[in-house]
């Protein structure tokens, strides 16, 4: 941090020189060395049961890798907010994790270091784009160490499904590097668009990326000096205002775009009001800066404060209020305060509630994975300025910034440790946080996953303690006692997940289920069907269905033509390579009376059953194939 205060001029490049290149060189390979090691236990981890199975490990849309199919479905998946597999448009980062599958299958750890490496190459693309911006190496790379090891980046790179937050940023950072190349020379058209594609692609990743044209006004007044002084102010030149309309505009509609996205599949939540969310705002601001400084009681939930003291609500206002005004008294003086802090307070705009609720948090560390560069910007740019006038400055930032950064990698391989598995994760959630339902209900699937069925009950009733009513606790503590051949309660359950919400089409499909179990087929039949009502491209409703009716013991029930149609559809949205689901296919066509393909269907489907190792489904199929060959369709006793 103890290089001066430079401005780059139309003239002046960083890169000139073939020695001073090489040490920058050094300094990028030591920054990604550094992030790597930093996170390198990630490779022994496991997915977790939040996101990493809806987006990743049971997205249907992915299980094939990276094919002409999956690159349609990336580039369509959140359009119209149907999909349950898609939140909204990120076509990069659909394709990033199908990359992955094709790569290392569904061995966990690969998706994690390919993470990490993408972690580390926007760490060093950090550290080039602010060296060409304002050609100060020690502080740039000083930025750069902090946001690489800062123990608020662990839950964007040691969590699967957030890939998006360091895909984005990787050209986020790429396109501020291409912004100096462009700013500091003369027009070129090749230069600006290059800026363009590389902030589409990071809009592709994650659309949190929007704010970056206000970014660049703010770098275009700080390092780059762009603006022109006169005794009233300063005046933007309309050159560089005409410049960012082409990209105002691609943030304007994708932030419309994606808000009613969210709106459509209900990521949007209702019932917070205008004063209950800018409360929520400003004290999520203040919390962000302390947690930047104290970074301890990390977690990946925290819990929704639904009544906040006011005292909290306006102290935070003062303290935001009070900096912004600061920083504005000194905008001529120390440009890079202003444009610190209200890259940090802009780059935050879209996920800090103000505007509309999405999800049910209060705040998330993953959400300052590039905001929080701002404030490492006024912190380290300001103690290289007041330290200007110290005896043996060197020694003393050197030594300071070192220590900063141990205690820092000290804290980041504790949070990470916490991202082991979903029972490491929810416990050190509940011990550090309000309590959750979320909380509770997730480590209660992956408690029941492994069999913990009584711990895995307990917590479910704790969520419906804290939350009566939380649909997913009332389904998921239903398929426990399903599970457990404790039916008649587990229809309860689902029906009142269905009474908070009727359109909740798990709990439908699960009703469904166990009504099969009593034998009531009619009303099966008639939860299926308005499961699939809901939500048409519901794979697992589908098969059931199908497979109710072209193996219901009572035949009043079967429907031949009707199941090959619906497993013709889930072999479709899984790409013909299930297994299950080409079982139910044969089976359907058999019923329908067409044996020659329910054999040859259920022979492919006994071929991918041994080579998954499914014994059980292969043997079942043996006995279904004896069937068919005879021209005897399979009922289900």
């Amino acid at each position: 941090m103890n290089d001066g205060i430079q401005t780059i001029t139309m003239t002046t490049l960083p890169f000139s020189d073939r020695k001073q290149n090489l040490r920058f060189l050094l300094i990028g390979l030591l920054l990604a060395a550094l992030t790597s090691a930093v996170y390198s236990p990630v490779r022994s981890y496991d997915f977790v049961n939040y996101d990493d199975d809806l987006f990743v490990y049971e997205n249907p849309n992915l299980q094939q890798g990276l094919t002409p199919d999956t690159v349609r479905w990336a580039l369509t998946a959140g359009l119209k907010g149907e999909d349950e597999n898609a939140d909204y448009w990120r076509p990069l980062s659909y394709l990033s994790h199908a990359l992955d599958i094709e790569l290392f299958g569904w061995h966990a750890g690969g998706h994690h270091l390919m993470s990490v490496g993408l972690h580390a190459a926007a760490v060093v693309a950090l550290f080039w784009a602010l060296l060409s911006l304002t050609g100060a190496p020690w502080r740039s790379a000083f930025v750069a160490a902090l946001f690489a090891v800062h123990p608020l980046r662990v839950e964007s790179v040691a969590w699967v499904a957030e890939r998006k937050d360091v895909l984005s940023g990787l050209f986020f950072f790429l396109t501020l590097g291409a912004y100096a190349a462009y700013a500091r020379r003369s027009f070129s058209l090749w230069r600006y668009l290059a800026v363009v594609v590389l902030f589409i692609l990071a809009v592709m990743s994650k659309p949190i990326v929007v704010t970056l044209p206000f970014v660049l006004l703010l770098l275009d007044h700080w390092p780059l000096g762009r603006f022109q002084a006169g005794n009233s102010g300063f005046r933007i030149p309309r050159s560089v205002i005409l410049e960012k309309i082409p990209l105002f505009a691609l943030s304007g509609f994708m932030s419309v775009f994606t808000w009613l996205m969210q709106r459509e599949i209900g990521a949007v939540k209702e019932g917070f009001s205008l004063s209950m969310r800018t409360g929520n705002a400003l004290v999520s601001y203040v919390t962000y800066i302390w947690q930047t400084v104290y970074p301890t009681g990390l977690a990946v939930l925290y819990p929704y404060d639904m009544d906040l003291p006011l005292w909290k609500v306006v102290g935070a206002a003062i303290l935001v209020l009070c900096m912004t005004a600061f920083v504005l008294w000194q905008l001529r003086r120390l440009p890079y305060l202003a444009v610190g802090w209200f890259w940090y307070l802009g780059m935050l705009a879209p996920v800090i509630g103000f505007f509309s609720q999405a999800g049910v948090q209060a705040h998330a560390d993953r959400y300052t994975y590039l905001p929080q560069i701002g404030l490492f910007i006024v912190l380290t740019w300001g103690v290289a300025g007041l330290s200007v006038r110290w005896s043996h400055r060197r020694v003393v930032c050197g030594t300071g910034a070192a220590l900063v950064l141990v205690a820092l990698i000290g804290c980041t391989l504790i949070q990470t440790s916490y991202w082991r598995n979903s029972v490491t994760l929810w416990t050190h959630a509940l011990a550090s946080t309000r309590p959750s339902p979320v909380a509770h209900n997730n480590l209660a699937n992956e408690l029941a996953a492994q069999g913990r069925l009584t711990e895995a009950a307990d917590h479910y009733r704790k969520a419906l303690v804290i939350h009566p009513g939380a649909g997913d606790a009332h389904n998921n503590l239903g398929i426990l006692l399903a599970y457990q051949g404790k039916i008649a309660d587990a229809i309860d359950s689902y029906r009142r997940a269905l009474a908070i919400d009727p359109d909740y089409v798990e709990a439908r499909a699960n009703l469904g289920a166990a009504l099969i179990s009593q034998g009531n087929f009619a009303e099966a039949v008639e939860q299926f069907e308005a499961a699939l009502n809901i939500t048409p491209d519901a794979v697992s409703t589908s098969n059931n269905l199908a497979w109710l009716l072209a193996t219901c013991p009572d035949a009043r029930f079967r429907d031949g033509e009707r199941a090959v149609e619906l497993a013709q559809k889930a072999e479709q949205l899984t790409g013909g390579n299930h297994p299950a689901i080409l079982c139910t296919l044969a089976a359907a066509y058999a019923e329908a009376g067409r044996f020659s393909e329910a054999v040859e269907t259920a022979r492919l489907a006994l071929d991918l059953a041994k080579e998954r190792g499914d014994q059980a489904l292969a043997e079942a199929l043996v006995r279904h194939l004896d069937l068919y060959e005879l021209g005897i369709a399979f009922h289900d006793q």
